[in-house]
């Protein structure tokens, strides 16, 4: 058991599931919450061991990546030390699978994807794709022109973004199927640290699709190791289309409380898929 932080740090600001305070001239910590959100909804339910599963994640991972990336070192069970850094208004998608936002952005031609793709809800795509959105409270998707034109970054940038980030989704996804899972998407962020694009943020379930090898079919839902079963039983219930009509009416979305098994199930995939990925007992 590693110490937890003692309270002589000054607190910056919470996002969705972490707290962010700082750690002096150079460092800031991040302290990841059992907090939940989906569809850009905060839910009043915490989900047991998360912030735990996200921490040690984040730490496996920035340690398994030979990218630069800002992670110092791990400070308790659920906070991280990490660089500070000037972060890149860009969220890089990769998707490596046919699911997801995808599939209806595809029906509407908003999006392509890549030629001898099979159009069967989760089939994997012929190569793996670059899909990066804005940074805001409901992120857009944007295409290069876009990106520039908005000025998130830069023509030099966005390709660097492109090929490191789709670099990475196939490493991460060779982890992943070693330990028996189909990593199907993955969002990363990074920022600039000592001149030099680097890998940021925390890298977890809270970040892509994973997705276990022995029941994956084409054609079906397929069972998630991450917050898609919120997503999922949220979609189910009709409760997203809901949101969708609030936000156009103007009202802030009314999260619903979220089932005890459903909260069971996630605490127990997140622990599953920690452990499994990692090798290492939470």
């Amino acid at each position: 058991m590693i110490t937890p932080l003692i309270d002589s740090v000054k607190f910056l600001t919470s996002g969705k599931v972490k707290d962010l305070f700082d750690h002096g001239e150079d460092t800031l910590i991040f302290k990841f919450s059992d907090r939940v959100s989906a569809y850009d909804v905060k839910f009043r339910e915490n989900i047991p061991q998360k912030g735990e599963v996200l921490c040690k994640f984040a730490e496996f991972w920035f340690n398994e990546l030979s990218i630069p990336n800002h992670f110092v070192k791990r400070k308790s069970d659920t906070e991280i030390i990490v660089k500070k850094m000037k972060m890149l208004p860009i969220e890089c998608v990769v998707r490596g699978y046919f699911y997801g936002s995808l599939v209806n952005r595809w029906k509407k031609g908003e999006v392509k994807i890549p030629e001898g793709s099979d159009t069967t809800l989760a089939s994997k795509l012929s190569r793996p794709i670059f899909d990066p959105t804005t940074k805001s409270e409901h992120d857009i998707p944007v295409d290069k022109k876009k990106a520039i034109e908005m000025k998130l970054v830069t023509e030099s940038q966005y390709d660097w973004l492109e090929k490191t980030s789709i670099d990475i989704y196939k490493k991460m996804a060779l982890t992943a199927n070693n330990a028996g899972f189909i990593l199907a998407d993955l969002k990363l962020e990074f920022g600039i640290l000592n001149g030099e694009i680097a890998l940021g943020d925390s890298i977890g379930p809270d970040e892509y699709r994973l997705w276990p090898l022995d029941s994956y079919t084409v054609g079906q839902i397929q069972e998630a190791y991450d917050k898609q079963i919120l997503r999922d039983w949220l979609t189910e219930k009709g409760y997203q289309k809901q949101f969708e009509t609030q936000r156009e009416e103007g009202k802030e979305p009314t999260p619903p409380e979220i089932p005890k098994d459903i909260i069971q199930k996630m605490t127990e995939r997140y622990v599953t898929a920690y452990e499994k990925l990692t090798g290492h007992k939470l």
